[in-house]
């Protein structure tokens, strides 16, 4: 009795042992570096081309963020402001009704990979947050300027409030999304970085460029 309960022992652990070795095969955040997602190599190239381009600075702290001064969720037509039809745009299955008001649809975040079916549930988060781009280079902005950028679907993703809120304000030298999504999200940054010439701090110039050689190409 006893040998067959240590022979049956010993076949679960090696079964959990088998187990766990897969999953860490499968794992995209493993060391052979980041997942592409759906970043195409011309992407990745794209961005390298564009970071390269930036302006590095030092952060500019002399102006103090105010969220206020970065006017958000205005109108965007058809009844519709920033975050409905940012909802609408990256949801599946998603239904409106009246004043736009989303009354079902389903959003992966793509931060964290966590599947939300309650729009209330979700935060729309600026790639580029509001206060990082206070401190690269746009003192001389207007309000006009500040408020396109607030609202710029390009730069606009549905996420968990969870992993926005684990990301802050943090640019990607300090913070990261889950692998899957890391590649995508570099190209992202740098895009909009590019678009807004926007400048980039050295930590975070270097760990955006470390990032992209890493992702496929």
């Amino acid at each position: 009795m006893v040998k067959g309960k240590k022979a049956w022992l010993s076949l679960l652990v090696a079964v959990v042992v088998l187990g766990v070795a897969i999953w860490f095969s499968q794992r995209e955040d493993t060391p052979g570096g980041p997942s592409t997602g759906t970043a195409t190599a011309a992407d990745v190239q794209r961005a390298r081309d564009e970071l390269a381009r930036l302006v590095v600075a030092p952060e500019d702290t002399g102006k103090p963020y105010d969220r206020d001064d970065w006017p958000h969720w205005v109108s965007q037509g058809d009844g519709c402001d920033t975050r409905e039809e940012a909802l609408k745009l990256q949801g599946t299955a998603v239904t409106t009704g009246a004043a736009c008001k989303i009354t079902s649809g389903s959003w992966t975040s793509r931060y964290d990979g966590l599947v939300i079916t309650d729009s209330t549930k979700t935060d729309l988060d600026h790639v580029v947050p509001l206060a990082e781009a206070n401190r690269s280079g746009t003192r001389g902005w207007t309000k006009k300027q500040r408020q396109a950028f607030a609202n710029d679907l390009d730069q606009l993703l549905v996420v968990s409030a969870s992993s926005n809120r684990s990301k802050g304000d943090q640019d990607p030298a300090r913070w990261l999304p889950d692998a899957a999504y890391s590649c995508d999200y570099a190209v992202r940054w740098v895009d909009v970085k590019s678009k807004y010439a926007l400048t980039v701090d050295q930590a975070e110039h270097e760990a955006l460029n470390s990032l992209l050689l890493r992702c496929p190409r």
